[in-house]
Parts: structure tokens; sequence; C-alpha cells
């Protein structure tokens, strides 16, 4: 079970929920289970065709727990508690690491690489050390940040007084640097943004090499280019804006949701997810295992570099 099949069971054990919506969750748990069976069974040669597949796979899903599950409940708990209860925002971040896996498993590509969503990736190091109190290898410490989707290598830090890195005189650290990282929102703003702009500034400066996307499902703030950060881009996964304030606040009641049911269900339909945009995605994380060291030879012959 993935984040999100966790989620759900952790939703389904929770003591606020009311009793009404308890088969509703159970119903749901089982539409997970057939979506995880429905993408594994997916398969391609074509990568266009691979990714359109278990994006449409996704669409299905996620429209089933956005208005079976929570919209479309007589009572109002998930749709208020659901930024705390993860429910519906963790379906991307369970998404990806399939389907990301399933795209290498293509092209050949993994290079022993870890694909996985929420983990902790090496962020910085430093020495808790002085010289009234030098520590055991220096006092090595090192911070990790979470990311919502990450390949990564596990990388393994020593560190000793001790030129033959004595096991009683050296500390041993085991962490994960993270190559491509993305940050998955549902409604980008700009405080999201703002956010998003710095932690991709420190992964950087932690991992030159690394790169940095945000992924939202949709926008809502005015455009502002990612040009000037060291955000290396952002991907709108359904290509719309977000509805506005005065529209979701009708949400919030059953019989406010019962009344605009057809406009909020028109409005995903509208706004699907995109295909072109995850293999977008896919074609960034492939030009990485690409990227090979520049020869000068060649680069006389082009005459740049």
């Amino acid at each position: 079970m993935g984040i999100h099949g966790e989620k759900l069971t952790a939703a389904l054990a929770n003591e606020k929920l009311p009793l009404s919506d308890k088969p509703r969750l159970e119903a749901t748990i089982n539409e997970y289970s057939s979506w995880l069976k429905k993408m594994a069974a997916i398969s391609s040669a074509n990568l266009t065709e691979l990714v359109r597949s278990l994006v449409e796979a996704l669409t299905a899903y996620k429209h089933y727990v956005d208005v079976d599950l929570i919209f479309d409940s007589p009572n109002d708990f998930l749709y208020r508690q659901k930024g705390q209860l993860k429910i519906d925002n963790t379906i991307i971040e369970e998404f990806l690491p399939v389907l990301v896996h399933k795209c290498l498993d293509v092209k050949t590509r993994k290079n022993n690489v870890d694909i996985v969503p929420q983990t902790q990736t090496f962020s910085s190091v430093h020495f808790n050390s002085s010289l009234s109190n030098p520590a055991i290898g220096g006092g090595l410490t090192i911070k990790t940040k979470d990311q919502d989707f990450a390949l990564s290598r596990k990388l393994y830090l020593r560190s000793s007084y001790s030129e033959g890195f004595d096991a009683d005189k050296t500390v041993t650290i085991a962490t994960n640097i993270g190559y491509i990282l993305a940050e998955i929102k549902t409604n980008l703003d700009k405080t999201m943004f703002q956010e998003a702009t710095a932690t991709a500034r420190d992964t950087k400066i932690a991992v030159s090499g690394a790169k940095y996307y945000l992924l939202c499902d949709f926008l809502d703030m005015t455009p502002i280019s990612s040009a000037t950060t060291d955000i290396d881009e952002i991907l709108i996964l359904r290509k719309a804006k977000r509805l506005s304030s005065n529209v979701r606040a009708r949400y919030s009641t059953f019989a406010g949701r019962q009344s605009s049911r057809n406009e909020y269900i028109k409005h995903l339909n509208d706004n699907p997810y995109a295909p072109d945009v995850f293999l977008r995605f896919i074609e960034h994380i492939l030009a990485q295992f690409n990227d090979e060291t520049l020869a000068e030879e060649d680069v006389l012959g082009y005459g740049y570099f």
C-alpha cells in the first residue's frame, strides 16, 4: 500500500469520521486497489501511448475520489478536512513513481536510482564540534528535506579523525542524495511559489546537478517566469486555473455542493490531466540520463557548448 492508500486507511480509522462516510471510504479503498491493478497491467513500448493510458487511469480514479467520495458526501467532514486528511492530494504523489518506473523500464535507464514519493533527501552537512569538544568524527551531522517526489541514490558518509576510520572513532551516516526532485501542489498560489523558489535554491546549493520541478493541478496565481529562479520548470497538470473563491465557497455545505454539482463536474471533465504535460516531465527525466560529459573535439566541431 502506497502513501495514498495509507491516507485512506487512516481516514477510515479517524474517530471524527461520520458513520455514514465509512462505507464510502471502504468503497474507495476497493477502487484504489482496482486502480493499482489497472496501472500494473498497463504496458506499451511506445512512450506516448504508455503515458496516455496511465494518465487516463489517473483521471478516472481521481474523479471518483473528488466526486463520489468527497463532493457527494452528505456530511461536510471529508470536504472541509481534506487538506488535513490528505486523501486527494496524495494521489499524484503515489502516481508519479508508478509512471516514472514504467517509463524508465521502456527505456531501460534506471541506473540503480530509487524512485520514491515522500522521501527525505540530503540538504546540508555541518560539523558539530570545537577545539574543546572535538566529538567523534568531528560531530558530522546532516540535515534532510522532505520531498514529495524524488529520483535519488543512497549515499553513505564517513567522518573520522582516524586515518584508518577506526570503528570507535568514526561516524557513518546514510542519506539519500536527490537528483530529480518535484514538489506537488493541488493549487499553486504565490506563497507556495515563493516557498518552492527558496527550496529549489537550497536544493541546488546542496547538489549542484539536481533538477527541481514544481507540479500542480491548477494555477491559483498570475504566472511568474521561473527563469529567474532555481526551479527548472513549473508544470500545470490540468492546464487550467483554479475555480474562483466565490464559487468554492458554496462547496463547504452539502446543499451547496449538490446545487453546484453539475458545474463542478463540468470543470473536472473540461480539464482532465494532460498526458502531454506528464510526458514533458518524463522527457526532462530521460534527458538527465543522456547528460554526457562534453568532449573538447565535439565542442570545437559544433562551435558552441
